[in-house]
């Protein structure tokens, strides 16, 4: 493909202003507060992103941080100064170990059968990286070693960074690595990660590790195309097998037949162009694709979308597969980001995104486009980019970690980005700019996210008349609606290090333009702040309205209003605000207040205005909210699952007859079937879904030819989210099929999340024997 020049643009140039270097040895900038003692860390107790009830993205793992956990390493942090090795980790704190036999050590709080872990190794001399392993051991034995790298790690300088360790400005310095266990490890299991030696690594920071009971492969869907026996792609990721998956997508195209990647690893040296194609893997533990170009930098690993220009694609479904690139620098230009193009009418389900430049940069025009139940992780720039008149188009359900620039992001450049959401995801560690931005837009939602840990030269939550092409004269500015209800936004906000003060953990920024819209935000927890919790700047911002706001600790400000504007304020609460006057206001009557009910801890007259900035008041305080009263907007649902979710998934049984085994039940035909083990109710089907779902519906299906007669089945569902103990989610009924409506019945649930769904049948009228074609389960 041609690739356009696209360049996202810095209006503000990152200049050499701090410079905070950390030694080659990578140990020297990390606050050390104390050497722990034998076998225990003694961390600062600082909120998760994770432990918010029902805002951000449901995930499949059980996080626990390092510096929690058993260890005779030396705990760093907390400290939020940039350029520091604990300023980058989770809650701001670590565990470094730099001696043979150090180690953090994890106790299962549930059963798993995977991890992954965040850690941090110095880079090299050559500012290349460094390889090196650390052993995994389990209840004292080991297990295996397990690669560690700082290549994807470690940029300098200025904006858009280099790789050059003589250079100011060190950062990016974490990076994160999977892998299996081999079996199912029980709850109490111990899991360690020790170091067993120095020579390739100094020290190994480690941050956190998250625990998951990975689903066994999704099988090959019915009638699809497999992309190794039927088009000889190689899944030992021997060989170049770009051209070979390109051909199984484009026959998929033009025969209507999905397109089937499975378990392996795949070198993927160029992008892979879809359209009018569903591209599904056995899951994103098994199914990898990967690689990039030996000697033209500039190709490397991606899923395309034609462009714009080009027409653009449509009806694309991506699912249950890892885009996992090789990108060790930030080049604008390169278009090495795991999903890009555009592509209207089109769904990315369950993808795992990590070492791309992006994790999805979408050029449109292109519209109705949905990224959902996928992780992005280690960008060298943004997470997921709404690009030019980008519109009805959803990110929800997805977890965002350690992007290099925006975690979420919509830019209206020249083209309206109009009514995009961004629902239900965590987006923690964006190295520089925001957890989520909206630049321009009309009618944008941004709702139910959990942010946090902002590093530097952002904040939280952006709403901004900000970067090239954003203006009213095209359409582009921020106008109508921008709803933004049901946040939490933990240790947000940081210092920017070009203006040398801070930006809030909410901003909001006229810059290109005055903003002349009405921005609603509700229902929000704004928690220990890095400096104030609500920021305007660079322009007037006008129909602020907060309600029903709660600021619990702000290391400088409540309100820091550099900028003219209006806002309401009705029931916006705000405490542990480190300056005495909560309000830093110089532009005086230009920001007008307009005060409801309810308000108190944030409000002065006279405000501050000093002409210095106050050195900040770290507290890690805040406690997540528990929405146990009801909001004051209508509430947010993640948009369900149009899609089939138990097509093609892990299936078990009680029983089987004959040639009737229970994976018939989950192949999207309809004409064959399972069949129970005879005359010996009760019988059991049981299928993982992967992940926890909030599952609203199921379709049951016997085969429609008019030689079944019609039948009453009796049975009752169950759910579980460990496959141990499985709660009731539908009592037992009776369900008639008949063969003159479809033999299909329906199964009506109350959202109850489960990962597993078991059918239990006790009576059959037609036939001595459980009997289902297909077991459909949908969230919407």
């Amino acid at each position: 493909m041609t690739l356009p020049p696209r360049r996202r643009l810095l209006l503000r140039g990152l200049s050499a202003s701090v410079s905070l270097a950390l030694t080659v040895a990578g140990t020297a900038a990390a606050v050390v507060l104390s050497t722990a003692p034998a076998a225990q860390a003694a961390a600062v107790p600082a909120p998760s992103p994770l432990d918010v009830p029902g805002r951000g993205a449901s995930v499949p793992f059980k996080e626990q941080e390092a510096e929690y956990a058993v260890t005779n390493g030396t705990l760093i942090g907390p400290d939020r100064l940039y350029g520091s090795l604990p300023s980058e980790a989770s809650g701001r704190q670590a565990v470094t170990l730099d001696a043979v036999g150090e180690y953090v050590e994890f106790t299962l709080t549930a059963p798993a059968n995977a991890m992954s872990f965040r850690y941090s190794l110095p880079d090299n001399a050559a500012g290349t990286g460094r390889d090196a392993a650390i052993d995994l051991r389990v209840n004292g034995s080991a297990l295996k070693s397990v690669p560690v790298t700082s290549k994807y790690g470690w940029y300098y300088g200025g904006y858009p960074f280099n790789n050059n360790p003589g250079d100011t400005n060190p950062h990016h310095f974490y990076d994160e690595t999977r892998t299996m266990f081999g079996s199912t490890l029980p709850t109490g299991t111990k899991v360690r990660l020790q170091v067993s030696s120095t020579a390739s690594s100094p020290s190994f920071t480690v941050d956190l590790a998250d625990f998951e009971q990975v689903g066994a492969p999704v099988g090959k869907p019915s009638g699809a195309l497999d992309v190794v026996s039927d088009f000889g792609a190689d899944p030992t990721g021997g060989a170049d097998s770009t051209a070979r998956i390109q051909a199984a997508v484009d026959a998929g195209r033009t025969q209507g037949k999905e397109v089937y990647i499975p378990q392996g690893t795949f070198q993927v040296r160029d992008h892979i162009i879809v359209d009018k194609v569903t591209l599904r893997g056995a899951g994103p533990w098994y199914s990898v694709l990967t690689g990039r170009d030996p000697s033209d930098r500039s190709k490397a690993v991606g899923v395309y979308g034609k462009y714009a220009s080009a027409g653009g694609s449509s009806n694309v479904t991506l699912k249950d597969f890892a885009i996992m690139g090789d990108i060790r620098e930030r080049v604008d230009n390169d278009q090495v980001n795991a999903i890009g193009g555009a592509m209207s009418n089109s769904t990315v389900d369950n993808v795992w995104m990590q070492h791309t430049k992006c994790g999805a940069w979408m050029d449109g025009p292109m519209d109705n486009f949905t990224i959902k139940n996928s992780r992005i992780l280690d960008q060298t720039a943004d997470g997921v980019n709404f690009h030019i008149g980008v519109t009805n188009s959803t990110v929800t359900n997805t977890f965002v970690r350690n992007t290099g620039d925006d975690g979420l992001a919509m830019w209206a450049e020249n083209v309206p980005n109009v009514k995009n959401k961004f629902t239900f995801n965590t987006v923690i560690l964006p190295i520089l700019a925001n957890n989520i931005v909206t630049y321009g837009g009309r009618d944008i939602t941004i709702s139910d996210n959990v942010m946090s840990d902002t590093i530097t030269n952002g904040g939280g939550l952006h709403v901004a008349n900000r970067y090239p092409g954003v203006n009213s004269g095209q359409g582009t500015a921020v106008s109508g609606t921008t709803t933004a209800a049901r946040n939490t936004l933990i240790r947000a906000g940081n210092n920017d290090f070009n203006w040398r003060f801070g930006v809030g953990a909410m901003w909001f920024s006229g810059l290109n333009e005055p903003i002349n819209a009405t921005i609603n935000i509700t229902d929000t927890a704004v928690l220990d702040s890095s400096y104030a919790a609500i920021h305007l700047i660079e322009g007037a911002t006008n129909g602020l309205h907060f309600n029903n706001v709660r600021i619990d600790g702000a290391g400088t400000y409540a309100l820091q209003i550099q900028a003219p504007g209006t806002a309401s304020f009705t029931n916006v609460t705000a405490t542990h605000v480190a300056q005495s006057n909560p309000i830093h206001n110089c532009v005086g009557g230009g920001f007008q207040i307009t005060q409801g009910a309810g308000n108190s801890g944030w409000y002065a007259n006279p405000p501050a205005c000093t002409g210095t900035w106050p050195d900040p008041v770290w507290t890690n305080g805040g406690v997540p909210d528990d929405p146990t009263t009801p909001p004051t907007d209508p509430p947010t649902t993640p948009p369900g699952d149009t899609d089939n979710i138990a097509k093609g998934r892990p299936v078990t049984e009680s029983g089987h007859a004959d040639v009737y085994r229970a994976a018939n039940a989950v192949d999207g035909d309809a004409g064959t079937y399972w069949e129970s083990t005879n005359h010996a109710f009760p019988q059991t089907i049981t299928v993982d879904l992967g992940a926890a779902k909030a599952v609203k519906r199921l379709t049951l299906k016997l085969p429609p030819s008019s030689a079944w007669a019609t039948r009453t089945q009796t049975l009752s569902v169950s759910g579980s989210t460990d496959n141990s103990s499985y709660s009731t989610l539908k009592s037992s009924a009776g369900y008639t099929f008949d063969p003159s409506s479809g033999n299909t019945a329906s199964v009506d649930l109350n959202g109850t999340s489960a990962r597993y769904l078991r059918l239990t049948f006790t009576a059959n009228t037609g036939w001595p024997a459980a009997q289902l074609s297909e077991l459909e389960a949908y969230t919407g």
